[in-house]
């Protein structure tokens, strides 16, 4: 029978003082976490994507960006799972970040908050995993931003997990993903109210221009076209341009820029290979099995380099397993159509349990 203690708790731990892959120290770190289910259950760790957060499952009145994959007798079933998302360092939801206060100031860090890599990222929520007691995990999961952090996990921490499911990313982000990053990032930081990143709250319009840029990437050429059809909302301006300024100017009430910067150079130095002589051989760190997600149409990842890194996990001996889902939403496919991919990814931790 099932033992079950099914909880939701959302809260932040300190893991002290912390330093970076730069040498630089952090004093104070918090880490900012949602953890729901059994108690009882197996780990599944989840990392979020650039623009997420670690509310994945949320409340009835909230729902989580996830809820449809992960909850109650869902595909991830939290009766049988315990759940936990931890807030990405340099984030602006909980986790220490831009919009935290600097304890050596009294003030926000702001532009001065250190450059941070994924690898920190996953460092630091090892700490705060053992500063709550879990020490292992059946699983990782998660997508593009947070696809980095679940193949780095199995690269840094090769026992911590029994099995890995990479979604839309590849072993290095692409001169064609960091060129859009690029567009961005100039649209923020040649903002007349950036200040070096010491701007007025919520003032900065390249944030919205830099989140445009990112939806255009996110989704396929198809999806806008059959949605909007050229479909005009009055006589100067499309539908499709409404739809963008909106997502533009709510994007700036709910994300800070200094953060969105910040995250988009650790997505830009995204390389398991750096430091381990090439791809191949960090591959061969990994000890778990892997299940690896591709959505067509993803411009940023495409299909075909994650197809190419399951085939080369295979050639060093590792056990890995490859999902493509046919999708009209591209790179967005890891956060919609989940009866297209949920069952597969419910099967392959049941095997995992069976297997272990």
């Amino acid at each position: 029978m099932l033992q079950t203690n099914n909880l939701y708790e959302v809260g932040k731990v300190c893991i002290g003082d912390f330093e970076l892959e730069s040498g630089v120290h952090l004093k104070d770190v918090e880490v900012a976490y949602e953890r729901v289910g059994n108690l009882y259950g197996d780990s599944i760790i989840v990392c979020h994507a650039l623009t997420g957060n670690h509310l994945t499952v949320g409340t009835s009145v909230s729902p989580g960006w996830w809820r449809d994959l992960i909850g109650p007798s869902r595909y991830i079933d939290t009766n049988k799972y315990n759940v936990i998302t931890m807030n990405v360092l340099g984030g602006c939801s909980g986790s220490t970040g831009p919009t935290s206060i600097n304890p050596e100031t009294g003030k926000k860090y702001r532009g001065d908050f250190p450059t941070i890599t994924i690898r920190d990222i996953v460092h630091s929520h090892k700490r705060a995993l053992e500063k709550i007691g879990v020490t292992e995990v059946l699983s990782i999961i998660g997508g593009s931003l947070g696809g980095m952090q679940v193949l780095e996990w199995g690269i840094l921490y090769p026992h911590f997990a029994k099995h890995l499911i990479p979604m839309a990313v590849t072993p290095t982000l692409s001169d064609y993903g960091i060129a859009f990053n690029t567009i961005g990032r100039h649209a923020i930081q040649n903002d007349p109210a950036w200040n070096n990143g010491f701007y007025e709250e919520q003032s900065i319009k390249g944030l919205e221009v830099a989140r445009m840029v990112g939806l255009v990437t996110y989704r396929s050429q198809r999806l806008f076209n059959n949605r909007f059809q050229r479909e005009k909302k009055n006589a100067s301006q499309y539908q499709i341009d409404s739809y963008l300024k909106y997502q533009g100017e709510k994007f700036v009430k709910r994300f800070d820029a200094n953060s969105y910067l910040c995250l988009l150079q650790a997505m830009d130095s995204f390389d398991i290979g750096f430091k381990r002589h090439g791809i191949e051989k960090a591959l061969k760190n990994i000890e778990s099995s892997l299940t690896m997600v591709a959505f067509s149409h993803d411009l940023l990842y495409p299909p075909t380099v994650i197809e190419e890194t399951v085939l080369l996990l295979k050639r060093v001996g590792k056990v890995a397993n490859y999902i493509y889902v046919q999708t009209d939403f591209g790179h967005d496919g890891f956060l919609v159509e989940f009866e297209k991919f949920g069952t597969e990814i419910s099967l392959q931790l049941q095997t995992v349990l069976q297997t272990r």
